[in-house]
């Protein structure tokens, strides 16, 4: 079976803290019954303060880290990872913190020459009027799925609560970043190959967590209506990302485009992605021949500390 023979003990982390939680725990089961069918020794656990002691205890030959967002995402749970010396799945500290850092890994995007939208960095409960000329969008500098977003319109529109009150239920900072109209786009990429473009189309008209998440939510096109010189173009463009960042195993990247001014923009890469019934990297994975099985076994085969 290549690095992990059967019997291997692997520990799924799944659950945590983040506001993510439930659909962390729907991946986490997900992946942690594709491991037991592979032949593999699995103990789920839903992650708490205490991960140090539990693995200490439990004493895995390796982690399968199904968790999303706050925690468990951003470089903190590998960074135990990596003192324990427990191999582990998906991008290292480094790159997981880059990336659930919305406004540095857009520093890098920029820096890399991928193109990325007019963007601000404000600490909450010191804006008064609007930080720029409608339409924007406000997101959580550190949050995934859609968590905090709120897109302001008009200049009419009063503005938006998580930018005037500092009790905002996130970190201290938002990032207000420009609306871009059109399309939702998404490439997937396996450490050093891009998979194929999917359009997502949300049926309110917002890629928000219920659109992600609820049977129904959105509809994935795969492949994308698009022309082969955009799909080519979104391909590189994803790889370049998860290479500027320094990913790990298989993300996820997102974007908007504008076909009337065939604007393209990136807006962040997922280090990792949901495993859930209606998540878009196993679809992504199942049109190239690879069932949800084989695909967390490829993620398993890339496990290691040192990432």
């Amino acid at each position: 079976m290549g690095k992990w023979p059967q019997n291997t003990h692997v520990a799924v982390l799944m659950g945590g803290w983040s506001p993510e939680r439930e659909v962390s725990l729907v991946s986490g089961a997900q992946c942690a019954a594709a491991l037991r069918e592979l032949g593999y020794q699995v103990s789920e656990i839903d992650v708490a303060r205490d991960l140090h002691d539990v693995l200490s205890a439990l004493k895995p030959d390796v982690c399968f880290n199904a968790l999303h967002g706050v925690g468990g995402e951003d470089g903190e749970v590998q960074g135990l990872l990596e003192v324990l010396q427990i191999p582990y799945t998906h991008s290292g500290v480094r790159a997981s913190s880059l990336a659930m850092d919305k406004h540095l890994s857009k520093q890098i995007f920029a820096q890399s020459g991928l193109p990325v939208a007019e963007s601000l960095l404000l600490e909450k409960g010191l804006v008064s009027g609007h930080p720029m000329t409608p339409p924007y969008v406000v997101k959580p500098v550190n949050q995934g799925s859609s968590v905090g977003v709120e897109i302001v319109t008009q200049e009419n529109l009063a503005v938006p609560a998580s930018l005037t009150e500092s009790g905002w239920g996130f970190d201290g900072m938002a990032m207000v970043e420009r609306y871009i109209a059109g399309r939702e786009l998404t490439c997937g990429v396996m450490e050093t190959t891009a998979m194929d473009v999917m359009e997502i189309v949300p049926s309110n008209g917002f890629y928000d967590y219920r659109a992600k998440y609820d049977e129904g939510g959105s509809r994935h096109d795969l492949p994308a209506d698009i022309s082969p010189a955009l799909s080519a173009r979104i391909q590189d463009i994803s790889l370049m990302g998860h290479m500027a960042l320094g990913c790990r195993g298989v993300s996820r990247a997102d974007f908007r485009y504008d076909p009337e001014t065939e604007q393209l923009i990136l807006l962040e890469i997922n280090t990792q992605p949901g495993m859930t019934p209606v998540s878009l990297v196993p679809e992504m994975a199942a049109a190239r021949g690879m069932s949800f099985t084989d695909l967390v076994a490829w993620i398993l085969e890339d496990a290691s500390c040192q990432r």
